[in-house]
């Protein structure tokens, strides 16, 4: 018996952008497993990191419920943030959830399994490891900040980000999901943030370089003040490239539309102009360049557009689409 061969999609990344893209793609045929970054030290995450000695929870939560299956007022209520005037202030329900489940089964992976399970999450939701990791950013100026929230505070201009502690072992289940890709999708995310920590796991970067998939890198659409300001989308892919000593991106997807100028005159306010797409520099680097209308507006802000941007990536999957597998 034959059946309908499923692609294999790994996305990598964090923050706001890993979510929106999931989105999207969970509604295609495809089997997807997000690595997410254990990176971030802010907020309810940092807290919870800090003071119960696990990797932050906010990312993870954050994709579980972009991927979930569940009831639209049970993910409300997994995405709850508490706004009191107690130690509960500013934790989301989800994050203490997910703590509970670590300190229940005493392993961080297996309570994001367990809170995937429930929630009937569409794919594999793995951290980049099973620790917390602490980014640190060298600056070219020579000074040295330690901590992921605090790198872009100082808006400097970063020469490089690397980890510690220095040993940190990627999952199994990561390597193996990166070797039987058939795409790896990087990004959309923050470059230095959101993108590299997890990148820059000893073993997992490694993997993605010499992984046979096709490699498919979603360029931000707005640069980012203290972390990428007035990087065009070659200068990402090249700090992409110095931090791996490779280069892996076989494809970079692009905007080609327009922002409105009301919204470019209120991200100027905050040191943010849109990416300029230099295409020749993109192919001269050897990449394909696809070039959409990739941007969407949600309240008042600048997004991907996850429909369109799935749609694409499920088309760049081309002719794997067609192979069977025999069982």
């Amino acid at each position: 018996m034959t059946t309908q061969y499923v692609p294999k999609i790994v996305v990598i990344g964090g923050g706001t952008g890993l979510p929106v893209l999931l989105r999207g793609l969970k509604k295609y045929p495809v089997d997807i497993t997000a690595i997410v970054t254990v990176a971030d030290d802010g907020g309810s995450s940092g807290r919870l990191r800090t003071e119960l000695e696990i990797p932050p929870p906010g990312d993870i939560r954050n994709v579980i419920a972009a991927l979930s299956e569940a009831e639209p007022l049970i993910i409300d209520m997994f995405q709850h943030r508490f706004n009191t005037s107690n130690e509960l202030s500013g934790h989301s329900l989800g994050n203490l959830i997910i703590a509970a489940l670590t300190s229940i089964t005493g392993d961080f992976v297996q309570a994001v399994k367990e809170m995937s399970r429930v929630l009937n999450v569409h794919g594999k939701v793995l951290p980049a490891a099973n620790q917390s990791v602490v980014l640190h950013a060298e600056m070219t100026d020579g000074s040295f900040v330690s901590g992921e929230s605090k790198i872009p505070s100082l808006r400097k201009e970063i020469k490089r980000v690397f980890l510690t502690p220095e040993i940190i072992k990627p999952l199994p289940e990561t390597i193996q999901s990166i070797r039987e890709a058939d795409m790896i999708v990087i990004g959309p995310g923050s470059l230095y943030t959101s993108i590299l920590p997890n990148l820059l796991v000893p073993g997992l970067g490694e993997e993605v370089c010499n992984a046979k998939a096709r490699k498919v890198y979603i360029c931000n659409l707005m640069t980012q003040p203290g972390e990428t300001t007035g990087f065009t989308a070659s200068r990402h892919v090249k700090a992409l490239y110095e931090h791996m000593d490779c280069s892996f991106v076989d494809t970079i997807l692009v905007n080609n539309e327009e922002i409105p100028p009301d919204l470019q005159h209120r991200y100027e306010k905050e040191m943010a102009i849109p990416v300029y797409f230099d295409v020749d520099q993109l192919i001269a680097l050897g990449m394909e360049v696809v070039q959409d209308k990739i941007v969407t507006i949600e309240k008042g802000y600048i997004r991907h557009d996850t429909e369109t941007v799935a749609n694409i990536l499920y088309s760049l999957l081309g002719s794997n689409l067609s192979r069977v597998a025999s069982t």
